[in-house]
């Protein structure tokens, strides 16, 4: 918990709060609402970008704690972060369909798989930002591009099977509460896939990090 205070107070970035309410897009029609996700993962780029900036990893490690410490600290910091974005883009889910909503023609509609839909794109990347970044620390734009390289590949892939594929097109991509068993079980593959996949990020961060010089 230490450690985690520690995150938010000294690499908390002001985009990580903007980036919060971006999951408001939500509410404009015909906007991919995937790409909500990635903007939580341009915070946590920014997170990284003012840790590199503040020296945050010579500073910590002169704290009684280990590298795995570090990582695992940061990694659930950034894991906070984005399931508060998922639960603020449930909360948008809800004002949409209480304001009325109408099919989205730029992916899934806005509901239960979307957010089934967006552990899976943080799921993504997380797998591959950490594990890159902290194999060096000081380049987390390289670290950021491949990220956002596969998530957006994900993201058209998924408004493309919106058309062609029919579990997408027939059983997510249509209105609540229309197939909610089908949708349950999606978002909770996402759930386990995040779950899963931030795990295995942990682990392999922290044997990335081991090895890296910090006095270069």
């Amino acid at each position: 918990m230490k450690m985690l205070m520690k995150e938010w107070k000294l690499c908390m970035h002001p985009t990580g709060y903007i980036m919060l309410f971006c999951t408001a897009l939500i509410l404009v029609p015909g906007f991919p609402y995937g790409v909500t996700c990635f903007y939580m993962g341009l915070a946590i780029y920014f997170i990284c970008l003012t840790a590199r900036e503040n020296h945050d990893a010579s500073y910590t490690l002169t704290l009684p704690v280990s590298r795995a410490d570090a990582v695992r600290a940061r990694i659930l910091f950034c894991g906070v972060l984005e399931v508060a974005d998922l639960l603020l883009m449930s909360v948008f889910i809800l004002i949409k369909y209480a304001i009325g909503t109408m099919p989205n023609p730029a992916g899934l509609d806005a509901g239960l798989a979307l957010i089934g839909e967006g552990m899976i794109i943080f799921a993504l990347f997380n797998m591959i930002y950490f594990p890159l970044y902290y194999k060096d620390i000081n380049k987390p734009g390289k670290s950021f591009l491949f990220a956002s390289i596969a998530v957006f590949l994900w993201i058209t892939m998924e408004v493309v099977a919106t058309y062609t594929v029919p579990f997408f097109r027939d059983i997510l991509d249509t209105p609540d509460p229309r197939n909610m068993l089908d949708k349950g079980l999606y978002t909770l593959g996402g759930l386990a896939l995040f779950l899963a996949g931030t795990a295995w990020s942990i682990q392999t961060s922290i044997k990335k990090f081991d090895s890296v010089d910090l006095s270069l």
